[in-house]
């Protein structure tokens, strides 16, 4: 039976006692009278605290005690001792043990329902995709079930419709609503050549699109993937809360039994009171509200997250997230655009961007698209150079028309000659922030090829941003110390670490952990081992591709603001899994001596009902405030201050 089902029972068959204990000061009883209560608390017992009490065994036979271990003996030592009372003409207090389970229930109902509610947005992309698809079938299009639609299919949207797979625009232009999986609210232009997300809306154009990604390969399905195990892992802090619990649990059942033998044997209370007190302390101290205080916390920062576009892959990373002190960045298709155009050619410009091109045509390095795009915006003629051999960190040399040539960066200069002329204009070039290429043809370097890739226009604020919350940034690049200069002082950067090879960056990052916890922010394709090695790897998103395994938070937009923003809600989200813990920490130590008596001189106490209450809007109030997580401002601008 479910929780929902369970309360519903427990509270209908306690209402007629809840009556009764209101009338019975007024000498109206319930039909049947203590057998009525007798036989309304057996039901709630065996149905609604069955499972309680099942839990309680089941850790017992394994030498544990567990929370559900509070609530079966606390309301089995009031049902039990209500029985033996009722057979010997004593006081009963059925009501206590059947308005106890209802309030627990209570407590656990509100915490199932928050828990399909913190689920419930990412549950509701499924519900946005497609049910269909038009897919083009030999020669025509016909409408087919989006489980029928398979990679290479091509697929025609109208206006309005949804898309149905991830893929790419082979013909027509559009623009597109991405925000339910992006959190992106502007709608995005989209061309042939330009990747389109399955469960998207297309807005005002018709388009032909490739199927790249089916099924669980998608987009939105690996998003939904990722949040439902970000919500069900566990941050480290939980292990410490278990721990707690292991011990308190113990400790709370010897409190019951001294606080018991105490009353009844040192202060000569009756066996009724002693016995309330006892079971007062055993439910009021039931840590339910300290067990959900990381989880419920836990799944609304994470699906929160995900509706920003922002894939925090579990509670260790969350956690991790909090103690960052240096946040490191990739240069490249991170804090810049990623998308370099040459912008200068010395020498002669037909001979040195031919043999550059013909040295480039295989590699998919950002510089050679570059390059190969300038030669096909000239129509030159690309022919694939041959005998390929890297030369380590510097670039590559092959066969050109028989002739040995060469192409790379200026680490090349102390291999081969470069006269002064050129030697100026390359320092020139790079002093305006423009990576240069060496381009040579047998001993000698013939010319060169500037290239800029500008930063993108968030990363100035996303840069500002972090420092104005106290951390250090640094660049990280493969570039030459000119232009990684150039680009970290126009964005912002604290420190820069230029020339850097592509594996030695993961060393590095371990260099600056000395100093304190590292974020690493990259692209998540060559920057894997330095993603890995830092205590927080936040990779940018590529279109429609997150599977990327190295980083432990997925930024689906390339947006550098993003990365503040994952930063700031992972803090928000560990602030307040530490504000439960203290809250049902503190609940537990103000309520045990309330219920032990101690202060019954002064009027106050606790009978196991109010207890039972107690604890429920105990677990209740932790509810609402890990769902204050959805209110909590997040940072827009760098005057934003971080909480």
């Amino acid at each position: 039976m479910s929780i929902k089902n369970r309360f519903v029972f427990s509270l209908i068959v306690s209402l007629p006692l809840v009556i009764e204990m209101f009338t019975a000061p007024l000498g109206l009883m319930l039909p049947g009278g203590v057998w009525t209560m007798f036989l309304l608390t057996t039901a709630v017992m065996a149905i609604s605290a069955g499972p309680f009490i099942q839990s309680a065994w089941a850790a017992f036979r394994h030498h544990h005690a567990n929370m559900d271990t509070l609530v079966a003996i606390g309301t089995s030592t009031a049902y039990l001792y209500s029985l033996y009372a009722m057979l010997t003409g004593k006081a009963v207090f059925f009501e206590s043990a059947a308005f106890v389970v209802t309030f627990i229930l209570l407590g656990q109902y509100f915490e199932e329902k928050m828990k399909h509610s913190a689920s419930g947005a990412v549950s509701k992309l499924v519900d946005l995709q497609a049910k269909d698809a038009e897919v083009l079938r030999n020669g025509e299009l016909v409408k087919v079930p989006l489980a029928e639609v398979v990679v290479g299919d091509i697929i025609r949207v109208r206006p309005g419709q949804k898309i149905a797979v991830d893929g790419v625009i082979t013909e027509g232009t559009s623009t597109i609503d991405e925000s339910m999986v992006t959190g992106e609210s502007m709608p995005v232009a989209k061309k042939a050549g330009d990747h389109v997300i399955g469960a998207t809306m297309n807005s005002n154009g018709t388009f032909l699109f490739k199927a790249s990604k089916v099924g669980n390969d998608t987009l939105l399905s690996q998003i939904v993937d990722m949040v439902k195990k970000a919500q069900t892992s566990h941050a480290p802090i939980q292990k410490t809360v278990d721990k707690v619990a292991d011990i308190f649990v113990p400790a709370v059942l010897m409190t019951a039994i001294a606080t018991f033998t105490i009353w009844y044997v040192f202060l000569d209370a009756s066996l009724v009171s002693a016995l309330l007190f006892a079971v007062s302390v055993v439910i009021i101290a039931c840590p339910c509200a300290l067990g959900i205080a990381t989880p419920t916390a836990l799944m609304v920062g994470t699906g929160r997250s995900a509706k920003m576009g922002i894939l925090i892959k579990n509670g260790e990373v969350l956690e991790a997230a909090n103690h960052v002190k240096t946040v490191v960045f990739d240069k490249t298709g991170t804090i810049t655009e990623g998308h370099p155009q040459v912008t200068d050619i010395v020498g002669d410009e037909a001979i040195v961007l031919q043999l550059a091109a013909n040295l480039e045509s295989a590699s998919e390095h950002p510089l050679a698209t570059a390059i190969l795009a300038k030669a096909k915006a000239q129509n030159l003629t690309i022919t694939a150079a041959e005998n390929f051999q890297a030369i380590e960190g510097k670039g590559v040399q092959a066969t050109v028309d028989g002739q040995p040539a060469f192409i790379g960066n200026d680490k090349l200069v102390t291999d081969y000659q470069l006269d002064a002329d050129l030697r100026a204009q390359m320092t020139r070039l790079q002093n305006e922030a423009k990576t240069v290429v060496l381009i040579g043809l047998a001993d000698r370097i013939i010319g060169l090829i500037a290239i800029q890739d500008t930063p993108k226009a968030s990363s100035a604020a996303a840069i500002a941003a972090l420092k104005s919350h106290g951390l250090r940034t640094v660049m990280l690049t493969g570039d030459n110390d000119r232009v990684a200069a150039a680009i970290a002082e126009e964005v912002g950067i604290d420190t820069v670490i230029a020339d850097v090879l592509p594996g030695d960056k993961a060393n590095h990052v371990k260099a600056l952990q000395a100093e304190g916890p590292v974020a690493f922010v990259g692209d998540g394709i060559n920057d894997a081992p330095a993603l890995t090695t830092a205590d927080v790897g936040i990779a940018m998103g590529s279109g429609t591709d997150i599977a990327i395994e190295s980083g432990g938070i997925i930024l689906v937009k390339n947006d550098l603001m993003d990365v503040v923003r994952a930063l700031e809600l992972s803090q928000k989200t560990f602030s307040r899994i530490k504000l439960n813990l203290f809250w049902a920490f503190i609940y537990n130590t103000l309520g045990i001596p309330v219920a032990a008596g101690l202060f019954v001189a002064f009027g106050l106490s606790l009978s196991p009902e109010l207890a039972g209450l107690g604890m429920a809007l105990s677990s209740l109030s932790v509810v609402a405030s890990s769902l204050l997580l959805n209110k909590s401002k997040l940072t827009s601008t760098p005057a934003t201050q971080m909480a």
